[in-house]
This record gives structure tokens, C-alpha cells and sequence, in this order.
């Protein structure tokens, strides 16, 4: 399905472009009360009227470029997908606005499917796309992303889709547990109970992946570990997936320990957010020394996700760009910031 453009020249730069929508759903296209089109009507600039099988579009030239190049995207996707969320149309609108043709196309013949998951698991931004294909190239990819991104959850998928491949054998899954403000000592069980709040994401993407009796027997029997970092030392991995998850709050020895833990057959994925590193100096994380030294070495790649490829909440996004600002600023700052008075 294409969008069929007629172009009408108006003055003081504004032109009227007709866009065909015709076949698609337009309750699917505009969303309920069309908050779609009000969505795209705000981040562009642009006026946009709905009349049958057809979208008016008002606004100067390169902005309504854009919109075409839009509405080209949405109503392939929709041909695929048979849907359209607010969150996918946040995101076409970014990757056209910044030049390029929209997302649909390019996550047309990606995704992985892992045989008896619950689901076909997908990328939905071309970031997460290059994230997996990483996966595949490299026997060690190191990703490093903000919050949000699905570091997390896209490494447990291909683990789990590796394993009903018959491809590895065993799927274990690590992270560094940082105390943050108070000992693990005074927490209370013993070192499962003490070590689980750290381990809950990597828990919650398993049960995204599989049932959760299924996942349990799979673990009893030593197919899937979730393991504190620190249990690794001195152990060879042979015919794992193996992923380190909070990597930015790994020290140097305690990343170049897990990088040297690969066997045979083995597959690691390292996650992490450079921007959230809990260590005391947190120069001295092993991520970011990972990042410096091991660019280039063949066979691991190296994949930044940025606040466009967020898949939470679109504030999640927003949220993120003010940090950053906020902290650019700060670093920026010559004089130490004063108290508020009053």
C-alpha cells in the first residue's frame, strides 16, 4: 500500500498536499477522537483534515514532505502489523523528521522467533534491530543504552531462542549487586534472599519468555542460572548464553573476569547504562573501560541505544533529554550552584 501524493501550490509558503489513505482503517490510522492526527499535527507543524479516503495536509513545502513520507510509513506498518500505537508513531515521527524514509521497511523481515515463547519477539526501534543482529554477528556484544531500551529484555529473548534452537546449551544470567546506602549483611534470608531484588528484572523478562512453572523446572535443573556476579569467578562456560546485565556497575577486574569466563560455543551479551553507575568512583566502571579498549577487537560488537529507541512510556524519553541537558549544564557550570532562599 502507497500513499498517492497530489501536490497544490499556495502562497506565503504554505502548500496543500492530498494524501490517499485509501484501504486503511481510519480508526486504526487516527486513533481514537483522532488523537493521531492531533499528535501529528503538533510535532510537525502542519494541519492535517480527514475526508473519506483522503488526508488534507497544509504547511510549508519541506514540512509536508515529511508528512508524506510519513503517512507512507504508518499505512505500511499498519499493512504488516494491522496496528498502530502512540508509542511506534512517536518514533516514525523522529526517524522521517530526521531525513531518512520511516522504520516499517527496514523491521519489515526482522524479529527472532523462539519456537515455544510466548511470542514472536520483535525490534520495534532500528536501534533494538541493530542490537539483534549484533547478537547474531558477534560471539560478545556489549550494549550500552539508557533506561527503557530493551537491553535487558531483548538479550533474555535471544538467549531463550538460541536454547529451543538447540544452539547452547545452558542460559546464565549475571549481575553486579551494588549496594546502594545499606549492606546486604542487614537484609534479611539467607544469600538468595539477599541477592533476588537485584536479580528481579532478569526474573520479569524470563516470565515474558516462558511459563513461569516451565521457567522454575528450568532452573531447578541448572538449564537457566541467575547468578550474582561474584559467583562466577573461576568458572568456564562452555555451550552458554551468558548475559551481564547493570554492567556500568561492574569494576574493571570484575568485567575482564566475565569476559574471560567464555568457553566453547558460548555466546555473552553485556547491558548496560553508563549514565546510572552506582560505584563510588564512577570512573573506575568496567563498562566504560570496555568501551575504550575493546572497540575494535574482531569478533565483539559494540551497539549504542539512544533515547529514541526508548519502548516504555514516551515520557520515559522526555525524561531522559532533561537529565541530560540538566547534567551537560552542570558540567558546564563554573560556580557552585546556591540554595534556594526563603
Amino acid at each position: 500500500m502507497f500513499a498517492h501524493v497530489w501536490v497544490v501550490d499556495m502562497s506565503d509558503r504554505r502548500s496543500q498536499r492530498i494524501i490517499s489513505i485509501e484501504g486503511a482503517d481510519p480508526r486504526v490510522l487516527f486513533g481514537r477522537h483522532s488523537v493521531y492526527l492531533s499528535l501529528m499535527e503538533a510535532r510537525l507543524g502542519v494541519s492535517l483534515t480527514a475526508r473519506g479516503d483522503e488526508v488534507i495536509a497544509v504547511g510549508e513545502p519541506e514540512k509536508l514532505d515529511i508528512v508524506a513520507r510519513l503517512f507512507a510509513d504508518l499505512l505500511a506498518h499498519i499493512e504488516k502489523t494491522g496496528e498502530l500505537s502512540e508509542r511506534y508513531l512517536h518514533y516514525a515521527i523522529t526517524v522521517v523528521a530526521e531525513g531518512g524514509e520511516g522504520p516499517a521497511a527496514q523491521l519489515e523481515s526482522a524479529g527472532t522467533s523462539s519456537g515455544g515463547v510466548r511470542q514472536r519477539i520483535i525490534p520495534k526501534t532500528l536501534g533494538q534491530k541493530e542490537y539483534l543482529d549484533a547478537i547474531e554477528n558477534f560471539d560478545i556484544t556489549i550494549c550500552i543504552g539508557p533506561a527503557g531500551t530493551g537491553k535487558t529484555y531483548l538479550a533474555v529473548a535471544m538467549a531463550v531462542a538460541e536454547w529451543k534452537a538447540k544452539l547452547v546449551s545452558r542460559i546464565i544470567l549475571a549481575r553486579p549487586a551494588v549496594e546502594a546506602g545499606e549492606s546486604l549483611g542487614f537484609l534479611p534470608g539467607d544469600i538468595r534472599a539477599k541477592v533476588d531484588p537485584y536479580l528481579r528484572p532478569v526474573y520479569d523478562a524470563l516470565y515474558d519468555m516462558m511459563p513461569m512453572e516451565k521457567m522454575h523446572r528450568l532452573m531447578e535443573n541448572g538449564t537457566i542460572e541467575i547468578v550474582p556476579l561474584a559467583f562466577m569467578r573461576g568458572r568456564t562456560l562452555n555451550n552458554a548464553f551468558v548475559i551481564l546485565d547493570e554492567a556500568q556497575n561492574t569494576t574493571a577486574g570484575q568485567m575482564k573476569m566475565f569476559l574471560t569466563r567464555l568457553g566453547e560455543r558460548s555466546k555473552a551479551v553485556v547491558t548496560g547504562d553508563v549514565t546510572q553507575i552506582d560505584l563510588v568512583r564512577p570512573a573506575s566502571s568496567g563498562l566504560l573501560l570496555a568501551e575504550r579498549i575493546l572497540r575494535g577487537v574482531k569478533g565483539i560488537g559494540f551497539v549504542h541505544l539512544t533515547e529514541k529507541d526508548v519502548v516504555r512510556h514516551r515520557l520515559v524519553a522526555a525524561v531522559i533529554r532533561a537529565f541530560e541537558a540538566y547534567e551537560q549544564g552542570d558540567s558546564n557550570r563554573t560556580e557552585p550552584m546556591q540554595p534556594p532562599t526563603g
